[in-house]
């Protein structure tokens, strides 16, 4: 089961109550995170930031299984529908844009409510991880680009696999652009960016925090994700990826190599049939969701909430509200 060996919860209670509150609720796709948070953010006054990489794009909205405005419920959402899908978005600039809305959240007496399933992007608020560049080799960068383009994302991620397992890992190929900082990295500093974020991760949190991971047994959330895919196709997610194509959508933009949009570009390009895409895309999203859980288990001072263990939604917003009041976030 997905969810063995992870704790019910920890001890950790924040000794240093007057930094500001902030609460997290993340856990792998398709366990149900929205309604939940929207349904905490109401009890406790909270406000939504979304930390999740796909629906901080416009009209990329049934691939991302983006929150609607019916299911806000009134609660304000932010990092929704805030770039172009040929705009370039990262956790640089997920940061930045995250602690804003977090600082302003909070100016107004509301307690910030951070959901979503990206893990580093979580990671870098809850640790506010320095990603500051350094002067940058731009003779080294050029050739970088030009072996990706002339050679292939592989060959470049091959090489960071040489350096840096632990990042070649963590970055997906295709992501070029993450590829070649981390070579970027290790050419001007000879230190693993891993290496460097891992340091950054193990500073003291600037928040006074409380960070649940929302989980379930591997049965019911694979059979959540096969009845997403198929609830996504009957919504029109060919037509929706088609008309992202026809705006001038490729499959090398970030935005367009997000689960549910690649399988279905190489669907109508020809390279799949449309039962094959849907196959790959339930497939490689339950792999997402362990990698998901994976990433989970290695982060410090979560709270688990194992929907097994409780009786109906009700029964899990009771205890995360008690947890919030241990730690007087609530």
């Amino acid at each position: 089961m997905i969810m063995d060996n992870t704790p019910h919860a920890n001890n950790f209670i924040s000794d240093i109550p007057d930094r500001p509150p902030l609460v997290i609720l993340t856990g792998p796709t398709a366990v149900g995170k929205t309604a939940l948070s929207v349904n905490l953010a109401k009890k406790i006054g909270g406000e939504i930031v979304s930390a999740d990489s796909m629906q901080v794009y416009r009209r990329m909205d049934i691939g991302s299984a983006k929150v609607t405005k019916e299911e806000m419920q009134g609660v304000p959402h932010y990092l929704i529908d805030e770039f172009e899908p040929d705009e370039e978005f990262h956790v640089v600039k997920f940061q930045e844009y995250a602690k804003r809305y977090i600082q302003e959240i909070q100016s107004r007496g509301k307690i910030p409510i951070l959901v979503g399933g990206t893990g580093f992007y979580i990671q870098a608020v809850l640790y506010d991880i320095d990603f500051t560049e350094n002067g940058g080799d731009m003779t080294y960068r050029r050739f970088l680009e030009d072996l990706a383009h002339t050679q292939g994302a592989h060959v470049l991620h091959e090489m960071l696999r040489e350096i840096d397992p632990a990042s070649a890992d963590a970055i997906h190929e295709n992501n070029v652009k993450r590829v070649i900082r981390a070579l970027e990295f290790y050419h001007e500093t000879g230190q693993k960016i891993s290496d460097h974020n891992e340091a950054e991760r193990q500073k003291t949190s600037p928040y006074h925090f409380a960070y649940f991971v929302l989980n379930d047994d591997r049965a019911h959330l694979y059979d959540r994700i096969d009845h997403r895919v198929d609830a996504m196709i009957e919504a029109g997610l060919v037509d929706e990826v088609r008309a992202l194509q026809q705006d001038g959508c490729t499959r090398d933009m970030v935005s367009m190599q997000g689960l549910g949009y690649k399988e279905i570009l190489d669907y109508l390009n020809g390279d799949l049939s449309q039962e094959e895409a849907i196959r790959i895309l339930k497939r490689d999203t339950r792999h997402f969701a362990k990698r998901q859980i994976t990433w989970f288990k290695r982060e410090k001072d979560v709270i688990w909430v194992n929907r097994p263990e409780f009786e109906g939604e009700n029964a899990i917003l009771a205890y995360i509200e008690e947890q919030l009041r241990v730690r007087k976030i609530s």
